[in-house]
């Protein structure tokens, strides 16, 4: 059995954003994801060292797109969630989910 891979908070996001159904998974539209939904501005360097790892652990793939004029020739690196990912995903949400039932609702309430 394989030793489980845990993730980092910004590799779930990451991942998650990955995850979520568009063909549109590159750095950029990633991190533009994470801070519309999050709130949070997360460096796009952040964001392609997560996504190395996550390529590294077999939960994303990347392929090259066609290059554009617009990016001077250059082709864009798209991203793609793998089912282990898809699953990793799953399980942690679930997790978290489990971990949080009880809680105040963080509203000022105390337990």
């Amino acid at each position: 059995m394989r030793k489980r891979e845990y993730l980092g908070q910004l590799e779930l996001m990451v991942l998650l954003a990955v995850v979520r159904p568009t063909d549109e998974a590159y750095g950029v539209q990633i991190a533009r994801d994470i801070a519309e939904k999050s709130g949070r501005e997360v460096a796009l360097a952040s964001v392609y060292a997560a996504l190395e790892r996550l390529e590294r652990k077999g939960f994303v793939r990347s392929s090259l797109g066609q290059p554009s004029a617009e990016r001077g020739g250059k082709a864009r690196t798209y991203f793609k969630a793998t089912a282990a990912g898809v699953k990793e995903a799953h399980e942690a949400h679930s997790t978290l989910m489990r971990l949080s039932v009880g809680l105040p609702s963080f509203k000022g309430e105390t337990a």
